[in-house]
């Protein structure tokens, strides 16, 4: 399979959400409304199968601050799980929150071990900054959240 990796676009999103849908429905990650994706696009990157030009995986960087990203929504389809499509799109974010200049990346994960296995350490949610909780008190979960977290320094030079 031969994939692409870029900045998401407007067209992309219906994509995006159709993938978020089927990993929350497998209780995978948390769902995403339709605005919210089109909100924070910018966010995004997404995996294209050159072949068929159908998004296959999604992730994105969220910035909370000058020193804080996250990674979050990160999903690749079923048929094409297994190729290190994930580990791409985390390492695109990565490579995205060093060029900004933020030094520091978590993400909250139901995979740790696919986060570990890219660098991550696990963390106490409590370690994260009180501006990261505004999000979770907007969750069907909060405050039971069974979400672990991850975080990742990043050198900048």
């Amino acid at each position: 399979m031969s994939i692409k990796l870029e900045k998401a676009k407007l067209s992309h999103v219906k994509e995006i959400q159709s993938l978020i849908k089927v990993s929350a429905a497998e209780d995978q990650m948390l769902p995403r409304a339709l605005s919210e994706i089109y909100e924070f696009i910018r966010d995004f990157v997404v995996a294209v199968d050159k072949d068929s030009n159908k998004v296959i995986g999604c992730c994105a960087l969220h910035v909370l601050w000058e020193d804080l990203g996250e990674v979050r929504s990160l999903t690749v389809c079923n048929s094409s799980r297994n190729n290190d499509i994930g580990s791409k799109l985390v390492r695109f974010c990565l490579d995205e929150a060093l060029n900004l200049g933020i030094p520091r990346v978590f993400a909250l994960t139901y995979v740790k071990d696919f986060f570990i296995k890219l660098g991550f350490s696990e963390i106490s949610k409590d370690e994260l900054p009180h501006k990261v909780w505004s999000d979770c008190v907007k969750c069907h979960k909060f405050p039971d959240c069974d979400e672990l977290a991850v975080e990742k320094y990043i050198r900048i030079f």
